[in-house]
């Protein structure tokens, strides 16, 4: 261990493997949202693409990427004292009840308008607006995270806390409290009606609290290329599981079951982990093979992955609902959603770019 990490902190600055990691997980992102929403109205998105693009890509290699990589952010973080990350976290949750109305209530009213067809969108009288999407999660993460702090909780009691945490959320997943409004508090931190809650707090803070050990050990790093050395097995060891799983277990069409996605078990979320590294790793070797222009747009992206997640949530549905208003007999197909979601992409990068401008 000494002969691979110090004892002081040594990689400080930006790395950019975490930039090139965070933002592709931000672009597999976009394209399973795409294709969710292109999926609710006529479509011929093939199977194989859906397994590649939504389920792996748009699964293990994006939301538990994204959260592990908030962890390692925390080391990263001068403003890690708990009160501010209680205030950071309350400012998050409540930005994600600001997505809900730009990912529910805004579509739902414009393909009412436009479409005759608000249906296909149903915000069920409201009740979208207190859906659990990653703002929601992170904004809670947060604050557990700073109650942890103030706590004094070690590296380890942290990570058994998360242990703790995912398994008490696999256990307790789809529970059912016997009325809508309790189903929906309470799926803030377990996993009861799928309608509301994509991120349970218990089934996914292993990954913040398992990110935040880990960048311990990687802001401390001596030779990152032996720490990354072996992450082709890692990849290859968790899409073998990935497909075993999605094939033979639960589901007969190679997808994963959005459920048994999205309320994880201990066992799901181990392999989800053992991707992140390589994930890191692939990210780490594919930093040093390409050129600085590349290397700035992954660190734009990365730097302006809050904003670039609000836009892509009101530019998605609206964009599917003025194109299938502008034609009609449209058929979304894999061409269709994958130039749609480039161009989401490209959209919600600029859309973050200028309201940082006119923030600042």
């Amino acid at each position: 261990m000494n002969d691979l990490f110090s004892k002081d902190k040594i990689n400080t600055n930006r790395q950019i493997e975490l930039d090139i990691a965070k933002a592709f997980s931000t672009i597999f992102m976009i394209f399973i949202h795409t294709i969710t929403v292109a999926m609710l109205f006529e479509n011929t998105v093939s199977l194989p693409y859906y397994v590649t693009v939504g389920s792996i890509l748009g699964g293990p290699f994006s939301a538990p990427v994204f959260m592990f990589c908030m962890g390692i952010g925390i080391i990263y973080s001068s403003h890690t004292q708990p009160n501010m990350m209680i205030k950071r976290g309350i400012k998050l949750f409540l930005l994600g009840i600001l997505v809900n109305i730009f990912s529910f209530i805004i579509p739902h009213h414009l393909s009412q308008y436009l479409l005759n067809s608000g249906n296909i969108l149903p915000i069920l009288g409201g009740l979208k607006l207190f859906y659990v999407d990653i703002l929601e999660f992170a904004g809670l993460s947060f604050v557990i995270l700073g109650i942890f702090k103030k706590m004094n909780l070690s590296n380890r009691q942290l990570l058994a806390a998360g242990i703790i945490l995912s398994v008490l959320g696999f256990l307790l997943r789809f529970s059912d409290f016997g009325s809508v409004p309790l189903n929906i508090l309470f799926g803030y931190f377990i996993g009861t009606s799928y309608e509301f809650t994509a991120f349970p707090l218990f089934s996914w803070i292993i990954f913040p609290i398992a990110g935040y050990f880990y960048g311990y050990y990687f802001i401390r790093t001596k030779d990152k290329s032996k720490f990354f050395r072996l992450w082709p097995i890692f990849i290859i060891i968790s899409i073998t599981y990935f497909l075993i799983y999605m094939i033979f277990i639960y589901d007969s069409y190679g997808t994963f079951p959005e459920g048994y996605y999205f309320y994880m078990s201990p066992l799901l979320a181990l392999f989800c982990l053992i991707l992140v590294h390589g994930d890191l790793g692939f990210s780490f070797w594919l930093s040093k093979r390409i050129p600085a222009k590349l290397k700035n747009t992954f660190t734009l992206l990365s730097k302006n992955i809050t904003g670039i997640y609000v836009a892509q949530w009101l530019l998605i549905p609206v964009t599917i609902i003025l194109i299938k208003y502008a034609n009609k007999s449209i058929v979304f197909n894999d061409l269709y959603v994958t130039i749609i979601a480039i161009f989401i992409v490209i959209a919600s990068t600029l859309c973050a770019l200028a309201f940082k401008k006119v923030k600042k």
